[in-house]
C-alpha cells in the first residue's frame, strides 16, 4: 500500500471517528482538521458511502451518520489511552463528586476495548502518575454532571443556595455555562429573581430542583458573555 493509500485511508477512519462524535459535521470543517481541500472530503464521503456507511447529507448543515447505526468501537493509540489515563489522574482530584464517578465508569468501559499490551502499559502508567493538588481528595460539590444536563437541554432549575457570606436563598434559574478556577466550579445562569445573568459557585449549592419547564436558548456564546465580563470589570471604578 503506498504512503497516499495508507494517509487517506487514516483519513477515513478519522472521519468516520469524526461522524460518529458530532451531531453533525461540515465539510469544511473536515478539511480543515485534515488539511485537504473541501473536493477531497466531498471525495472521501462518497467512499464511505460506497463502502455501505449509511451518511446523511442535510442541505447548507452538514453530514451526520444515520440514527441508531453504529460500528465497532474505535482502537486507541498508546498516546491516546496515556492522555485518557492522565485525565483520569486530574479527575480523580477533582472537587466534584459527580464528575469523578462518572469519569470512573467511563473509563472502565474505555479500557475494555484497550489491546491486551496497552492494559499493561496503561496499568503501569496509572501506578507512575500522581496528582498533587487534594492531596487530601476534598469532594466540595456534587452538582457538576446534573447541570451539564440542564445546560444542554435549556431545562429551568431552582436552587438552594448558600452564599460565602452565609445568606441563603432560592433561585429559580436558567443554566448558561460552567467553568473552574482555583479548584472550583462556577455555573453562570440567568437569574430570574435579579433578571440578569449571574455566577453560582458549585460548592454553595445545596440543593437542585429540575423544573418541568424549558428556555428558550441564550443568543450568545461563552466566550462573548466572559468578554462583556471583562469590558464592565474594566469600567467599574
Amino acid at each position: 500500500m503506498s504512503l497516499n493509500e495508507t494517509t487517506r485511508l487514516s483519513r477515513l477512519t478519522a472521519i468516520i471517528t469524526q461522524l460518529q462524535s458530532k451531531r453533525l459535521v461540515t465539510a469544511t470543517s473536515l478539511a480543515n482538521k485534515f488539511s485537504v481541500s473541501v473536493r477531497t472530503i466531498y471525495r472521501d464521503i462518497r467512499a464511505l458511502e460506497q463502502a455501505g456507511i449509511p451518511i446523511v447529507a442535510e442541505e447548507g448543515k452538514g453530514y451526520s451518520i444515520m440514527e441508531g447505526y453504529r460500528l465497532p468501537p474505535v482502537m486507541f493509540t498508546q498516546e491516546e489511552a496515556n492522555a485518557l489515563i492522565t485525565a483520569e489522574q486530574l479527575i480523580k482530584k477533582n472537587k466534584d463528586q459527580s464528575l469523578a464517578e462518572q469519569y470512573e465508569s467511563a473509563i472502565t468501559k474505555i479500557r475494555s476495548v484497550l489491546q491486551y499490551t496497552q492494559k499493561e502499559k496503561t496499568e503501569l502508567l496509572t501506578e507512575r502518575i500522581q496528582v498533587r493538588n487534594n492531596q487530601e481528595n476534598e469532594k466540595t460539590s456534587n452538582f457538576l454532571i446534573q447541570l451539564q444536563s440542564t445546560i444542554a437541554n435549556y431545562q429551568n432549575i431552582k436552587i438552594e443556595y448558600c452564599s460565602l457570606e452565609n445568606k441563603q436563598s432560592q433561585r429559580e434559574i436558567e443554566p448558561f455555562a460552567l467553568y473552574t478556577t482555583q479548584d472550583n466550579w462556577i455555573l453562570i445562569a440567568f437569574c430570574k429573581l435579579r433578571n440578569e445573568f449571574r455566577a453560582f459557585r458549585l460548592d454553595c449549592i445545596q440543593k437542585i430542583y429540575h423544573l418541568a419547564t424549558h428556555f428558550e436558548p441564550h443568543k450568545m456564546t461563552l466566550q462573548q458573555y466572559l468578554e462583556k465580563c471583562i469590558e464592565n470589570y474594566k469600567n467599574t471604578p
